[in-house]
């Protein structure tokens, strides 16, 4: 089957950004598992260095944008021809299988396992399900799914008190929605790093944005400057006030640096108002530098062309860099410590953060990887972004 219905031009300026985070994102996947530093340089501050918390710190942008964009193309498609009805038959549809392939292809990837004794529900898993919400918003007037989101991503932190160990046998739910947790089914171990509060609405509010893609280029991208700016002021002020927005108020350190860093140090699992706030505004606002700067060299430049190709099949590039670079990380550690190290290093992402430390290399081994596993994907996904270009074929939208 093949979809005839009418396309619009795609922007550009809009898959340069998709292609710039899902490029960052694999910095902080190397890093899972070639850094020798113990856990997250963004929480631990007493321990960190400004090289490794900036790597770490950089890297938040990259689920906000991405599930954020996911919610514009919703619209997108809906304007290129898409009905209410074949949208939200295809946003459940591609929800349910987003969440399949988390549980397995993504699983697998991650973890080297085939035992499933347990498993993850990570990012790909909370886009997922707000496609399948989604699917149900779409009937809604455009405004009332903004509101939806938009209310979703400042009020959710009220939330923030409640906690799953005090509701008793609806836990389960809650650690679903809002809290990190571990879940036990079926005598399997799930762990809930992506609560879906606020993810859904993050989605929803993208959706509404799309519209704002929709308008001429010279409003489109006046708007997208003074939006991005306004949600980055709005995070400094908020952040600042240091009363609301983040569950982990920042606080004085030992040098104004880390000061700094304690102030950018917001709060991801769930993401805190303050953290899509930083991440987002200047998102957008960068969004509306791009458009004009792509418009104004007439065609997409040399050096951003990766970064589209990226763009422009980010499911295809996600499910390929997961395995890709953890293969390289067992091959390595093999090659330095001996096949002892291959069970270690292929679940190091589980271990303690003490062990994973043994098996692990300095700041830029974990760049040089990076640049590795990036020059790697990119054969395959430009191979892949020229299939999606010339065919038409329905099942392509789900890859």
């Amino acid at each position: 089957m093949t979809d005839t219905t009418s396309k619009r031009p795609r922007n550009d300026a809009v898959d340069l950004l998709r292609g710039l985070v899902m490029v960052i994102m694999a910095l902080d996947h190397v890093r899972d598992f070639f850094t020798d530093h113990p856990g997250d340089p963004t929480t631990m501050l007493g321990t960190t260095t400004p090289a490794m918390f900036l790597t770490r710190w950089v890297t938040h942008f990259c689920a906000p944008v991405f599930v954020f964009l996911a919610g514009a193309g919703v619209f997108l498609a809906g304007a290129r021809g898409k009905s209410k009805p074949e949208l939200a038959r295809f946003l459940f549809s591609r929800g349910l299988w987003l969440v399949v392939v988390e549980l397995t292809l993504v699983r697998a990837g991650w973890f080297f396992d085939v035992s499933y004794a347990f498993a993850v529900l990570q990012v790909i898993w909370a886009i997922g399900v707000s496609m399948i919400v989604l699917a149900a918003l779409v009937f809604l007037p455009l405004r009332a799914v903004g509101a939806f989101g938009v209310a979703l991503v400042v009020g959710h932190d009220l939330l923030d008190g409640v906690h799953a160990a005090d509701l008793g046998s609806a836990s389960w739910l809650w650690s679903l929605l809002h809290e990190r947790g571990a879940l036990h089914p079926f005598g399997r171990t799930l762990l809930v790093i992506y609560p879906l509060v606020p993810w859904v609405g993050v989605m929803a509010a993208g959706y509404a944005f799309g519209s704002l893609l929709m308008r001429p280029a010279d409003e489109r991208r006046r708007a997208l400057l003074r939006l991005g700016a306004a949600l980055t002021l709005a995070f400094v002020v908020v952040r600042a006030v240091n009363r609301y927005g983040d569950p982990l108020p920042w606080t004085s350190q030992r040098s104004s640096l880390f000061t700094a860093f304690s102030f950018l140090a917001c709060t991801k699992y769930p993401p805190s108002l303050d953290y899509l706030l930083m991440t987002l505004g200047p998102a957008i606002a960068f969004l509306g530098w791009a458009d004009g700067r792509l418009a104004a060299a007439g065609e997409t430049p040399r050096w951003a062309r990766p970064f589209v190709t990226f763009g422009r099949v980010p499911f295809f590039y996600y499910v390929l860099h997961v395995p890709l670079l953890h293969g390289l990380a067992v091959a390595l550690g093999v090659a330095v410590w001996g096949s002892s190290a291959a069970s270690p290093i292929a679940h190091k992402v589980m271990l303690p953060d003490a062990q994973a430390a043994r098996y692990g290399f300095s700041l830029p081994v974990v760049y040089a990887a990076w640049i590795v596993v990036v020059l790697l994907l990119y054969p395959a996904c430009r191979w892949f972004a020229g299939v999606k270009a010339r065919h038409r074929s329905a099942w392509l939208s789900y890859l």
